[in-house]
């Protein structure tokens, strides 16, 4: 099955039966560092997740595969099928961050692994962690999870550049079949959204609500411009909700119209708003969002913008999930320039980590994690960036990842 690799002959496989993982208490992982300040971070989040790992029973057994620069030079490829055949066998992944040329190059690693091995669910959670500086007033308002579309919209990559043939064949085929015209110097893409990937989406966030004791989820559209595509999204996600919740939700109309504003217990408030309403409203009224679904590109800026709220990429955890299939990386790029510098902050893999903990049901080992983050920090422990701003006692990305160790020993 394997090129390159050979699996560990401890440890056992994760399994999924009957839309349920089966997670043994020493599961295989597959990790790559990626790109940049992978070779920093990883390491340093695998200690973390080794020792909170222990402290609770379990045990990891990794299992290092390959992608980015490091792919290409064992391999002549940056995503060899080694590397996507033993996320699939092995179900659950930890990554580090890998390269995307801008403009040029080959396509983003991060789309092509989403894509090829279904991973259809691009979930962000958001919340403060006490001691890191916010550009709001009441950061510790904010905690929401973000499930962003990963298969189509733009990430469905369709697009012809200006003068290209292709281009200039569609440009006409409009034209001549359907009356609309655009001009000839024009690039083209489309943004396909389907019901079928929004409806397993919008699933996939609801049963998360249910599951988290949330008490809503916004759908988040441009249907007021885009109405068979965003505002289908709207329209589907509503009968997700309608028709396989329903005795688990109430939309937004029924709170106020049969529940007088009044949200009964056990029920979640499904609602949907514009996207660039969205972008206000995560700032100006945090505590009202819980669970949020949106298309991919909506997704892409909303996310961004919502970890800019409590710290920024650097400590954003991220995860991309499938059906019994999830990999699981920070937000952030891979910062070449500071690459083996021991300098980069490893919170946002740390979490993400956390992330994988709480996905495979270690909930408190993910709790754990968290509160011994929260308590470095506030101990002034941190890395560069965090100390330029609010200083403290400025350690390295290892130092960073011990002294989170220390304090797991203590909680």
């Amino acid at each position: 099955m394997y090129q390159k690799l050979k699996p560990p002959q401890e440890g056992n496989k994760i399994e999924y039966r009957d839309g349920k993982l089966i997670v043994p208490d020493d599961p295989i992982i597959p990790f790559f560092k990626g790109d940049g300040i992978g070779i920093d971070v990883v390491p340093a989040a695998i200690k973390v997740l080794d020792k909170t790992a222990e402290i609770t029973g379990k045990n990891i057994v990794w299992f290092e595969i390959y992608a980015g620069e490091e792919a290409t030079k064992l391999y002549g490829n940056p995503l060899p099928e080694d590397t996507l055949n033993a996320i699939r066998e092995f179900r659950v992944a930890l990554k580090g961050p890998l390269t995307t040329p801008v403009g040029g190059g080959y396509r983003s690693l991060n789309v092509t692994i989403r894509q090829v091995l279904d991973l259809y669910a691009n979930v962000r959670p958001i919340y403060y962690i006490r001691g890191i500086p916010s550009p709001i007033k009441e950061p510790e308002k904010v905690n929401f999870v973000i499930f962003r579309e990963s298969t189509e919209d733009v990430y469905a990559g369709i697009e012809w550049q200006k003068g290209s043939r292709e281009a200039l064949r569609f440009i006409e085929l409009l034209e001549r079949e359907f009356g609309v015209k655009i001009r000839r110097d024009s690039g083209i893409g489309v943004k396909p959204i389907s019901e079928f990937a929004t409806k397993r989406l919008v699933r996939m966030a609801i049963r998360y609500a249910i599951e988290n004791n949330r008490k809503s989820v916004t759908l988040v559209h441009k249907g007021n411009i885009m109405k068979f595509t965003e505002g289908a999204f709207r329209d589907w996600g509503y009968e997700v909700a309608r028709e396989e919740f329903g005795d688990k939700c109430i939309t937004e109309d029924e709170l106020i119209t049969k529940y007088n504003g009044k949200q009964p217990e056990g029920k979640i408030v499904v609602k949907d708003r514009i996207a660039d309403n969205m972008f206000q409203q995560i700032i100006l009224r945090s505590e009202e969002y819980d669970v949020i679904a949106l298309p991919n590109l909506n997704g892409d800026y909303l996310s961004d913008a919502a970890a800019a709220l409590v710290g920024g990429l650097g400590i954003a955890p991220g995860s991309d999930i499938g059906d019994g299939i999830a990999v699981f990386e920070p937000v952030h790029g891979s910062a070449p320039k500071y690459a083996g510098q021991n300098k980069a902050n490893p919170v946002a893999e740390i979490l993400s980590g956390a992330l994988m903990f709480e996905y495979l049901g270690w909930r408190e080992a993910s709790k754990m994690i968290k509160k011994a983050i929260e308590l470095t920090i506030q101990q002034g422990f941190v890395t560069y960036d965090l100390h330029r701003q609010i200083g403290g006692k400025l350690v390295g990305t290892k130092e960073f990842a011990e002294k989170v160790i220390s304090n797991l020993e203590t909680i």
